[in-house]
């Protein structure tokens, strides 16, 4: 079963945090501010947040900027991922992947379909890797960020978590252009 060890030492990650959403403002992005205290709590850093409009290439604008920036580890962006029209944040952040990452989106269904029955198949959550950069894209409601959160990537994000965590593979992320360059 999994764990935590107290063997390896806690490493903080720089995470940042996206809301995509026409109507959100910072007052009362309940979402934004559920990843930033949970991010805070666990003893990682906010190295940035915003909010933009349901808008492909402004999300992607947003993500991919912040996958440049060497202080910036994980992006977890929140909304957009729904079936209207103006659910897009797939569509804007799949295309920067150069790894998916499935298990993330079928892990974020198993746990909340245990809260929210068959409803689940109403979000689009995945997950990826850009530029050595992890990139989370979660539901826009708070439950859904807690279930993200607390069932998957509070212990992903933490070196001390067995047998294995998304910190430990952080330097060999981009290797394959490292390879190529050679």
């Amino acid at each position: 079963m999994p764990d935590h060890t107290e063997s390896r030492p806690f490493i903080p990650l720089g995470i940042a945090v996206l809301t995509v959403s026409d109507t959100r403002t910072f007052d009362d992005d309940k979402s934004g501010d559920t990843l930033a205290e949970r991010i805070l709590s666990a003893g990682h850093r906010l190295e940035a947040r915003a909010i933009v409009t349901d808008d492909k290439e402004k999300i992607r604008a947003q993500v991919e900027a912040w996958t440049l920036n060497e202080k910036i580890d994980a992006v977890i962006t929140t909304g957009g991922t729904g079936f209207t029209g103006r659910d897009v944040t797939p569509e804007a952040l799949e295309p920067l992947f150069e790894k998916t990452m499935d298990g993330f989106s079928a892990i974020f269904h198993r746990i909340s379909y245990e809260k929210i029955g068959t409803s689940t198949i109403q979000s689009r959550a995945t997950g990826g890797v850009a530029n050595a950069t992890y990139i989370f894209v979660l539901p826009g409601s708070p439950g859904a960020c807690k279930d993200a959160w607390d069932g998957i990537l509070k212990d992903q994000l933490d070196y001390r978590h067995m047998p294995c965590n998304f910190v430990e593979i952080m330097p060999r992320l981009d290797e394959h252009l490292k390879r190529s360059k050679g």
